[in-house]
């Protein structure tokens, strides 16, 4: 599901015009439906902003995938590394 997907839905399920959704929120109507055609990707906060102006919150969860139990022992590790760790683990990789 796109950006511009969950703005139109949260919109639509508002039951507000695209014009209503400017007013509520101080947004360029233009611009809310440059990111409801995904032709702009809104940052992480404008998107939340857009949604609470709906009348929703959005919230934002990483949960672990993975499809055998090697990728999720490799997960775990990863996890428990520093994010210099996975950087120097990620250019090492790339050198093979």
């Amino acid at each position: 599901m796109t950006s511009g997907t969950l703005i139109r839905e949260a919109r639509l399920r508002a039951g507000l015009s695209q014009a209503e959704l400017s007013e509520r929120s101080g947004r360029d109507r233009a611009q809310i439906a440059r990111w409801e055609t995904d032709v702009v990707q809104p940052s992480f906060e404008t998107l939340r902003e857009l949604i609470r102006a709906c009348g929703f919150d959005l919230e934002l969860n990483f949960l672990p995938y993975a499809v055998d139990e090697h990728e999720t022992d490799e997960l775990r590790k990863s996890l428990l590394r520093t994010p210099q760790e996975r950087l120097s683990g990620m250019l090492k990789a790339r050198r093979r």
